[in-house]
């Protein structure tokens, strides 16, 4: 028998570290390939990590509420003499039993502050950037998760080098000030009358994103109100003997992707992204559908590849991706990627709305309520009164690279796409 270590395996593109939530397995018990030994949490979904062996878990090198590196140890496992051993080269970094002594550690942080630096100016408001003062991308990633202001991140004393503030020092700090907080919050009500109901971890992610995205990007809306009459009747049409063949459901989700998808085939400049002063013409088309979670809360899975999917395959997809993040079952990769977001309001029965663009693309569509309505239609003969199937579209977009022209000419293309329809097509 002989002892290996797991290591933290990849959460996805550009995922650096990750919070453990739950430790799963006790030390001294077996475990089986790809049994779930731990649940972590990064900034984009909450995930359980499978272990690569068989064997029994000796000993947990992490523990609950730490923040942990991709590809550092987290367990010690005894597995079999003859045990193939998962390869450590897909990891950023190599580890040792020497990772433990405290002037590697403490060589390592400088050499990753030294490869990584980045500006304070990219990661905190000017406020923070006047002080002149450097801290490491994980120190800025954690006051910012933990909404630690540009001042008070400054009276934190640092024990690293310089003087410098690190991991261990935000942590104590935040847990300082949570003890100081917690009496207060103690009380259910104010004034024997107002709940107070504290944000959970992902309310608080959601919150800082949509304001983050404000204030990076110019936000234009533009409306139309698209003819989904002959949508409407084809759906009807085919959606009963779809479920009998295919056992699973035709939603207005996958059609109106598709129409997406060929808008942005037709408009690749709104398949784009922003990185200071230049600007990234994305090959692929992964979409992203905004999923209201039973909590309330709201997660945004990501079709990749979005453009090589007919429609029954993207209605497959939509329905897997739904089912699987209402049941919490997402992984890091499910969520990363999105190069354009869509959001289908109208389950509400909204009409319309100014959705928030997913950060760091640079437009997002919303899809309103299908009503029943009184129109002009055009007709060879002259013009006519008709109930027809209506619905608005918005369309919201960054104007520092998107111009009304493009944003409006997309959105008119996606009410094109739809109102042409083929009616003509099948399913299966």
């Amino acid at each position: 028998m002989k002892i290996v270590e797991m290591l933290m395996p990849p959460m996805g593109e550009s995922i650096m570290e990750c919070t453990v939530l739950n430790l799963l397995k006790k030390a001294g018990e077996k475990i089986q390939i790809d049994d779930s030994i731990l649940e972590v949490a990064t900034d984009k979904v909450d995930t359980e990590v499978p272990t690569p062996y068989t064997g029994v878990l000796t000993e947990w090198l992490v523990k609950e509420q730490e923040i942990v590196a991709i590809g550092s140890p987290v367990a010690k496992i005894e597995v079999d003499d003859d045990a193939i051993i998962v390869a450590e080269s897909s990891s950023p970094a190599t580890y040792s039993e020497d990772t433990h002594d405290p002037a590697v550690i403490e060589s390592l942080e400088q050499r990753i502050d030294d490869v990584v630096r980045i500006s304070v100016e990219q990661s905190l408001p000017q406020e923070t950037a006047e002080t002149n003062t450097f801290y490491s991308p994980l120190v800025l990633n954690i006051a910012r998760e933990e909404n630690i202001s540009p001042k008070e991140l400054s009276s934190i004393h640092g024990t690293g080098a310089e003087n410098r503030v690190t991991k261990t020092d935000i942590i104590a700090y935040l847990k300082l000030r949570k003890l100081s907080e917690d009496k207060p919050l103690a009380f259910t009500s104010l004034n024997g009358g107002n709940e107070i109901i504290e944000m959970d971890r992902m309310r608080k992610m959601i919150s800082q994103r949509m304001v983050e995205s404000r204030r990076i990007s110019a936000h234009v809306t533009s409306f139309i109100e698209t003819d989904m009459t002959s949508v409407v009747k084809w759906r009807e049409a085919v959606k009963t003997d779809y479920r009998k063949k295919s056992g699973d459901s035709i939603t207005f989700t996958p059609i109106l992707i598709e129409a997406v998808v060929k808008a942005i085939k037709d408009f690749p400049l709104i398949n784009i992204s922003v990185e200071g002063d230049k600007i990234i013409k994305k090959k692929d088309i992964n979409i992203g559908m905004a999923v209201a979670l039973p909590d309330g809360n709201l997660i945004v899975p990501v079709i990749h590849h979005a453009d090589q999917y007919d429609l029954p395959g993207l209605a497959r997809k939509v329905n897997e991706l739904a089912r699987r993040a209402r049941e919490n079952k997402l992984k890091a990769d499910d969520l990363t990627g999105g190069t354009y977001t869509i959001s289908n309001i109208g389950a509400f029965s909204n009409l319309m709305g100014t959705p928030i663009i997913v950060q760091p693309q640079v437009a997002i569509m919303a899809f309103g309520a299908i009503k029943k309505k009184p129109a002009v239609i055009e007709t060879a003969q002259g013009d006519l009164l008709g109930i027809r199937s209506l619905m608005f579209i918005s369309h919201s977009y960054d104007h520092r690279v998107v111009d009304g022209s493009l944003g409006g000419m997309f959105l008119k293309r996606v009410n094109d796409h739809l109102e042409n329809f083929d009616t003509h097509r099948t399913l299966m």
